[in-house]
């Protein structure tokens, strides 16, 4: 009988690591993470079906009125990022992810219920303080659960709810207001919203440790391999104020931070401003005008899974960003261009659709990789705290200026001229090698 080695006998009694989709911990809280980012994404952007659906005229809003409400969301969604960020990073991402949507489902329902323009730029406001710090929250717990080069994929899948609500959101919406009204749609859309923030306290945890009835393999694995991410990174020095302070004050960071703001700007003047474009091109009802604006999210969610896994793949984050924010913002221009083809403009604002949405998993890994383990919240905090400004900009300007001379014409070189220098900031980026722990702050 030959002897078997000891070096066999190690690799054979080494634990297998699980495939994104096959571990446990994907098939824990991926669904979860999907449902809460998409109920949040249905109560910020269904105000775009009920403007195009009545509530401009019922409440008799002018254009610029009108971009205000929906822009003051943005408001309140950036002051609480940061703050909110840094209680989820050092206590509880559980609890308050579970009571922000508690308390976002029950303003989105009182939405319903009000008749003045400055009632409702009131709940708006507060709809996007509960709902701020959720995202980034929601980022840096996946971190927890996840290594760098399964973060691509989590951070998509996440945020996957964003095109996929609102494919779903825009006919179930156009339906809800064609049967009923407006008010009828954000009751009816608030209150899942409330259930679900119940049911977050039990189905979220802080930790994997916290989870049950996960393989302790798995778990062991994934102990090891985030160690020695964190050993590979540079050491983390000073005062909690101090970490935060640099990261914070990073060239890196800022300069996406301020890509983010640009990009903000162009999708969600795109988001919140494409059914009443649609609708105006098409000339149609509005249950068909939400139908035809759920046409560029489905694509939408095809790109970015495949663009994810591929960045996965290959390490390589800003080439699955910049080239297509590049081909997003020259879509939009040529959208306009085709003028009164609107199959042609209606193909173009598909193909910006697609191209707006495909870099968010690769665009979040490449942000984390900006400050050291533990504090990458921060990071991303800021960051998403500008691109409330740039949704704020890009929601009330790309509406304000559509009720001027200039029209959809200036509405669309808005939102193209925006998304085309998101692209080029993407390449002032760092990109860290593949194999390197997260690039230092400086």
């Amino acid at each position: 009988m030959t002897a078997t080695s000891p070096a066999t006998d190690t690799a054979s009694s080494a634990p297998e690591r699980p495939g994104f989709w096959r571990s446990s911990r994907a098939r824990y809280l991926m669904p979860v993470a999907f449902v809460t980012y998409s109920l949040a994404y249905l109560d910020k952007s269904n105000y775009a079906i009920a403007s195009a659906g009545g509530m401009a005229e019922d409440l008799k809003l002018s254009a610029g009125a009108d971009s205000l409400i929906a822009a003051s969301f943005f408001l309140g969604y950036f002051f609480f990022q940061i703050p909110g960020t840094i209680y989820a990073e050092q206590r509880s991402a559980r609890r308050l992810v579970a009571w922000s949507t508690v308390a976002w489902g029950l303003l989105a329902v009182l939405q319903g219920m009000l008749s003045s323009p400055a009632q409702l730029i009131a709940v708006r406001f507060a709809l996007g303080v509960v709902e701020g710090a959720v995202l980034p929250s929601m980022v840096m717990l996946l971190g927890r659960w996840f290594t760098r080069g399964e973060r691509g994929r989590a951070n998509t899948f996440l945020i996957l709810g964003n095109p996929v609500t609102v494919m779903w959101l825009s006919a179930v919406s156009g339906w809800l207001v064609s049967v009923s009204d407006w008010r009828v749609m954000f009751v009816a859309e608030g209150v899942p919203s409330v259930l679900w923030g119940v049911c977050c306290l039990w189905l979220i945890k802080d930790r994997p440790e916290q989870a049950r009835n996960l393989p302790e393999p798995e778990l062991a694995l994934l102990r090891a391999d985030l160690a020695a991410e964190k050993a590979a990174a540079p050491p983390v020095t000073g005062t909690l104020r101090e970490r935060y302070g640099r990261v914070l004050r990073s060239p890196a960071v800022l300069t996406m931070a301020a890509q983010y703001f640009f990009w903000s700007f162009g999708m969600y003047g795109f988001v919140f401003w494409l059914p009443a474009i649609i609708k105006k091109g098409s000339g149609e009802g509005i249950g068909a005008t939400g139908l035809l604006t759920a046409i560029p999210y489905a694509g939408a969610a095809v790109a970015m899974l495949v663009n994810s896994r591929l960045s996965d793949r290959s390490g390589r984050r800003r080439v699955a960003v910049w080239p297509w924010l590049a081909c997003g913002g020259l879509a939009l221009l040529g959208s306009y261009a085709a003028g009164d083809d609107f199959p042609l403009a209606l193909t173009l604002l598909v193909v910006a659709g697609v191209c707006l949405y495909a870099p968010y998993g690769p665009y979040f890994a490449l942000v984390t990789t900006l400050a050291p383990p533990g504090i990458a919240g921060a990071a991303v905090a800021l960051v998403n705290s500008f691109g409330a400004l740039g949704s704020f900009a890009g929601t009330y300007l790309v509406g304000w200026v559509r009720g001027t001379e200039l029209g959809d014409a200036g509405a669309f070189g808005l939102m193209a001229v925006c998304t085309l220098v998101a692209a080029a900031l993407t390449l002032a980026a760092p990109e860290p090698a593949r194999s390197a722990g997260p690039v230092p702050v400086r």
